[in-house]
């Protein structure tokens, strides 16, 4: 297995970077497509568990889009093959002082091309 092959990386970063633009901006017809529409799709949040695509989409919808925009940092993406990647991300808000967001996502490419199919964010004390 070849990891973190040039073409397949650069694929998951560019998909990975469009996520980053549609979440801060609140693009949720992006953020929609870039999730695999499954029921097997899973996202936990900070307060949320969400199972299957359906869940997600609703809590994307209900969202505010106040205070999204976010600073990245040590960011980590990793490809195996060409069809299964992780991102991984620690990120900071300034409505959030002290706190480290931490997120994870499981990208992995579809028909349709790469989608996230399973997504962990949290926030903790920064330290």
């Amino acid at each position: 297995m070849i990891v973190n092959d040039p073409e397949t990386l650069s694929e998951v970063e560019a998909a990975f970077a469009r996520y980053e633009t549609a979440l801060v901006t609140n693009d949720i017809v992006t953020l929609d497509a870039l999730f695999w529409r499954d029921t097997r799709t899973i996202r936990y949040g900070g307060g949320e568990n969400l199972y299957g695509f359906a869940e997600i989409e609703a809590f994307r919808a209900g969202r505010s889009p106040a205070g999204l925009t976010r600073m990245l940092d040590r960011t980590v993406i990793t490809t195996f093959g060409r069809d299964f990647a992780t991102c991984s991300t620690l990120f900071r808000r300034k409505a959030t002082p002290g706190k480290v967001g931490r997120q994870m996502q499981t990208w992995a490419r579809m028909p349709e091309g790469w989608r996230v199919v399973a997504a962990h964010v949290s926030l903790i004390a920064e330290g």
